[in-house]
């Protein structure tokens, strides 16, 4: 124990933000005007400060066995300190390449597992996300076009984004895999005059677009389905496609099909708008330092995380032409500050809805682990632990592969300008 006490005291030494840490017999170590305090109440926490764990040390916090003071953004630097040459991006060969590691994944991206990991996420409670997301409740990146825009008004800015880079027009049929709450469709309906058709896993989230369907008057125009995308009938294919945080819930062995549904739904010469999270490091499957174990377990059970060049080769495997992709990680920082901000000014009422409409031995954690994965990742975000694409595809009309006659065409103007007007 002294040689631990001994190592804490240095790692605390170090670190650029202050940390003062009470231990389990009551003695404090670090500043007393440290802007981070940490009350340990079980010894098993200790290691997980010194060897830089922060996932572990998270896990600790929401389990109730470590307690945290200090505002998110100090307790992140914090964190960050504590790696102490930890490497997020450390390499992890042969997970998802060994035979072992593709069943794995194929196992946690059933029909049926990824219905419940959906269920887990986000139906956890509409009026927690209502607390700190955006009015339109947007649940993904943010588009900072100018820097002074609000939340808000980024987030509409991004849907106008997406639907600009697909060239929505008119009478067009427009599919958006992971509907969400409806931004993105309601958006593309009311402002291009598409007709919009989601599908999304969540109960809560087909309800509650539903409800603003009927608000609005456009049942003819805004169609929605509580479905899987495999099971999505590709009959009658559809103009543009867009798929928005979805991809991160698909799993490494699932993406080849996953891309060759998006090509199915997608009639030959049409577009997809392919946004999602991707993972910083070529090889590491997940976050090390326990962060993505972290994930895992308290918000995205199921979540794997791919590096860019993997979707693409995925993308491009299907028959998909990439035609434009853009890189938003700084935005995506940004967003989940603001999300972390917002939730962090209204944790009492947050408190009081968990504990109304969560299952009293869940309502708790989930709030602290919120709280930290927010912030945590707005972290990741700003030090490229993870990125944020978009991704432009084409299905082409004509066979890339054999030259045929036609070749690859598209209405894709293969420039930008027509985006940025």
């Amino acid at each position: 124990m002294k040689v631990m006490l001994s190592q804490l005291e240095a790692r605390l030494a170090s670190l650029s933000t202050p940390v003062l840490v009470q231990l389990p017999a009551g003695q404090w170590i670090g500043p007393e005007d440290a802007p981070v305090r940490l009350r340990v109440r079980s010894a098993l926490a200790l290691p997980f400060l010194t060897d830089g764990q922060i996932g572990s040390l998270g896990t600790a916090i929401v389990e109730g066995q470590v307690d945290v003071e200090g505002t998110m953004r100090d307790v992140m630097d914090a964190a960050a300190g504590l790696l102490d040459g930890e490497d997020p991006l450390k390499p992890q060969p042969g997970r998802w390449t060994s035979a072992v590691g593709k069943m794995r994944s194929m196992a946690m991206h059933t029909l049926v597992r990824d219905a419940q990991q959906i269920e887990f996420h986000y139906d956890l409670s509409d009026d927690f996300y209502a607390l700190w997301l955006d009015p339109r409740r947007v649940y993904s990146c943010a588009y900072y076009r100018d820097p002074g825009m609000t939340l808000a008004r980024a987030q509409e800015a991004k849907l106008d984004h997406i639907c600009r880079k697909l060239q929505l027009q008119p009478g067009e049929r427009f599919l958006d895999i992971g509907a969400g709450w409806g931004g993105l469709l309601l958006w593309a309906a009311e402002h291009y005059g598409v007709e919009a058709h989601g599908i999304t896993l969540s109960h809560n989230q087909y309800h509650h677009v539903q409800q603003l369907i009927a608000q609005k008057g456009l049942q003819g125009r805004v169609h929605v389905e509580l479905c899987d995308y495999r099971q999505k009938s590709a009959a009658d294919p559809f103009d543009k496609v867009a798929s928005v945080g979805m991809f991160e819930h698909v799993g490494r062995a699932n993406m080849p099909e996953y891309f060759q549904t998006v090509k199915k739904l997608l009639r030959p010469g049409g577009m997809a708008l392919i946004h999602g999270i991707t993972a910083g490091g070529v090889d590491n499957h997940e976050l090390g330092a326990g962060m993505g174990e972290f994930i895992g377990r308290y918000i995205f059970p199921g979540g794997e995380l791919l590096h860019v060049s993997t979707v693409l080769h995925d993308m491009a495997g299907s028959g998909l032409e990439m035609v434009d992709t853009e890189n938003l990680r700084p935005h995506y920082a940004r967003t989940l500050w603001s999300w972390s901000d917002a939730l962090e000014a209204q944790l009492t009422q947050a408190a009081q809805i968990l504990q109304q409409q969560v299952a009293p031995e869940r309502a708790d954690k989930a709030l602290r682990a919120y709280r930290l994965y927010l912030a945590g990742c707005a972290m990741g975000f700003e030090r490229g632990w993870m990125a944020l694409y978009q991704m432009l595809v084409i299905h082409p009309d004509g066979d890339l592969r054999q030259g045929k006659l036609r070749g690859a065409q598209s209405a894709y103007p293969f420039q930008r300008d027509y985006m940025y007007r």
